[in-house]
């Protein structure tokens, strides 16, 4: 007997189009399912759906907070990354109040400062697609909040630890500094900061994370934030009641116990990610040091082509940006393959 289609299957098909399409390349979404632990602890509370999550998430901050060996009183929660720094702008500013900023940088920033209405000040990254710190100093002297995403939206490029160290020490007390790291875990780990040692020498600093990118929890919206206790505390006040689903303790809890299997995954996408710039590089292509499961091409400027000529007709959905840059979220080998055949039907050399 064959299986009867389910009556949603259309509905669940328009809902979430990027599934399983290898073409999808625009939001650094990862390309592989939840793990399978993560499949069955979701399978589970589809049964407690008809109840509450916590009041405020207090499991799910004890759960984050022993796993990053911090204690609990630094931990704050919000509806994925974009969800701790909304709480953070509206909890520590006020309308009029100063944003600095890379430009270009992670979409969110832009519309966040809006919401919160502050004045952007933007501060362009050098040529080879990286943060000016010394820049972002300079503008954080009259600015309430500095971002600095490490690594990089949309380069992907990851500055010096001393380098960083040295531009905290450069930005006010008063000056709350968003170190956004929601590509961390695609880095290497010499090349990470330790978040206890980071927010004993900077209390001004919330380091802002997300499950959504090498977790691959994006549908979940779980994201957080890491700051010396006062801080988190006043980021705490803004816990919205209610308002982390049931679903997220589950689905963390599964991840960390299943990392082994996590970091295979990453490794993965790192491997797959060398491996296109490697191929892009014979074709003549230039890419930034990307350390996230994405690769930037820069402005090609005066060339034939730009970007999103080269990629019109190719049915591939990326990311592209008022420069002439573009964004490529790396998925698997064929999305590789998707985004080589795409540019070798074009003439892409000087």
């Amino acid at each position: 007997m064959q299986p009867v289609p389910s009556p949603f299957a259309t509905e669940i098909d328009e809902a979430f189009p990027n599934a399983v399409d290898p073409l999808a390349l625009s939001l650094n979404e990862n390309p592989f399912p939840p793990l399978p632990a993560v499949r069955s602890a979701l399978i589970r509370s589809i049964y407690a759906a008809n109840r509450y999550p916590e009041f405020l998430p207090e499991r799910l901050r004890g759960l984050i907070a022993d796993h990053v060996g911090l204690p609990a009183d630094h931990v704050v929660l919000g509806a994925g990354a974009t969800g701790v720094v909304s709480q953070a702008l509206h909890a520590l500013t006020t309308p009029g109040d100063a944003i600095a900023m890379a430009a270009p940088n992670f979409d969110g920033y832009p519309i966040l400062a809006q919401m919160a209405r502050l004045r952007p000040s933007t501060v362009p990254l050098d040529d080879d697609g990286h943060n000016d710190l010394d820049g972002l100093a300079d503008a954080a002297a009259t600015a309430r909040v500095v971002v600095v995403c490490r690594p990089h939206n949309p380069t992907g490029t990851l500055e010096p630890v001393a380098d960083l160290l040295l531009f905290l020490r450069r930005v006010p007390r008063d000056t709350v500094v968003l170190l956004d790291e929601a590509y961390i875990e695609f880095a290497a780990p010499e090349l990470r900061v330790d978040p206890s040692t980071l927010l004993a020498q900077f209390p001004n600093v919330v380091v802002v994370r997300t499950f959504s990118k090498a977790y691959g929890l994006a549908g979940l919206r779980i994201g957080y934030g890491l700051a010396a206790p006062e801080l988190a505390r006043t980021l705490w006040s803004q816990q919205l009641p209610f308002g982390i689903a049931l679903t997220s303790l589950l689905a963390v809890a599964a991840s960390y116990q299943a990392e082994d299997q996590l970091l295979q995954r990453i490794q993965s996408i790192n491997a797959e990610r060398r491996y296109l710039r490697m191929r892009l590089s014979a074709l003549g292509i230039y890419t930034t040091d990307a350390h996230a499961n994405f690769m930037y091409l820069p402005s090609r400027g005066g060339r034939d082509q730009a970007w999103h000529e080269v990629f019109a007709d190719s049915g591939l959905h990326v990311r592209h940006y008022p420069d002439g840059g573009a964004r490529i979220t790396v998925g698997n080998r064929a999305s590789t393959l998707a985004v080589l055949s795409a540019m070798g039907k074009t003439s892409l050399r000087p």
